[in-house]
């Protein structure tokens, strides 16, 4: 067992089974979660690594379900040294076709449970003025993002709550950083349902969450705010947000996410 603990959501595939696998490289016990099926397949190979890991199946867009995994993380006695706060799902369409269900569920996940989880987190940590916390925006928070709008607004909310609380704990001994990634090989864009879509089809020019990861955990080590991942393009979108306007980023996002076969 190692001295140093880790918590990871969103971990039974992509960018969260990525956080999990290098923070197990590194030396770091882990509490993984995820409400998919895949989650214990996951949590075998994080173990292959030498970790011992809590593998907690919960649904994090309630309630609920942030109790269930903050109670298996306080019952093992231990602090949390990081935690990668990455569970989101996303919903792709035109605002007004898409179902109002899965992207109040979305809002519920991204937010709401992020703020949960968090308030807990920071409080043990506050305790114990140490901690270090990474928390997954998107390049999309910083975007005007057609065809993603709900999903976008979620994810600026999570970079602008992640500053906020990075600087209310300046003079702590905790850290908060925000990973703002591109397109990643992920099954995200499957999930949104933008399969036919140019940004969800373009596997080969998406970053491997792995890279994506790596990028993430050595900015929260090193104590940045923020890091755009891993593109050269996604690092480009962020050094150019605030200066190109909205109507050029809108019609960018736009070309996309829209379907392939429509003109």
């Amino acid at each position: 067992m190692a001295d140093m603990l880790a918590v990871v959501t969103g971990a039974s595939s992509g960018i969260g089974l990525s956080f999990a696998k290098e923070l197990a490289s590194r030396g770091y016990d882990l509490v993984v979660c995820s409400s998919g099926e895949r989650l214990a397949e996951a949590t075998e190979s994080i173990r292959s690594t030498g970790a011992d890991v809590i593998d907690v199946i919960a649904d994090l867009s309630t309630q609920d379900g942030v109790e269930t995994l903050w109670k298996k993380v306080t019952d093992l006695g231990r602090p949390v040294d990081i935690a990668c706060i990455n569970a989101g799902i996303g919903v792709g369409g035109q605002f007004w076709e898409t179902d109002l269900d899965e992207e109040l569920k979305m809002v519920e996940l991204n937010c709401v449970g992020t703020v949960q989880l968090a308030k807990y987190i920071v409080r043990q940590m506050r305790d114990l003025n140490a901690g270090k916390i990474l928390f997954t925006s998107s390049i999309a928070g910083e975007m005007v993002a057609p065809r993603e709008a709900v999903y976008a607004a979620t994810k600026a909310f999570v970079l602008s709550f992640a500053h906020s609380i990075r600087y209310e704990l300046r003079d702590t001994g905790i850290t908060v950083t925000a990973l703002q990634p591109g397109p990643t090989d992920t099954d995200f864009f499957h999930r949104a349902s933008m399969d036919d879509t140019k940004v969800g089809s373009e596997g080969k020019k998406q970053s491997h969450p792995d890279d994506v990861a790596k990028d993430g955990i050595d900015a929260l080590f090193a104590g940045k705010d923020h890091v755009y991942s891993h593109s050269t393009t996604t690092r480009l979108e962020g050094a150019v947000a605030n200066l190109v306007p909205g109507s050029v980023k809108a019609s960018v996002h736009e070309k996309q996410a829209k379907p392939l076969n429509e003109k």
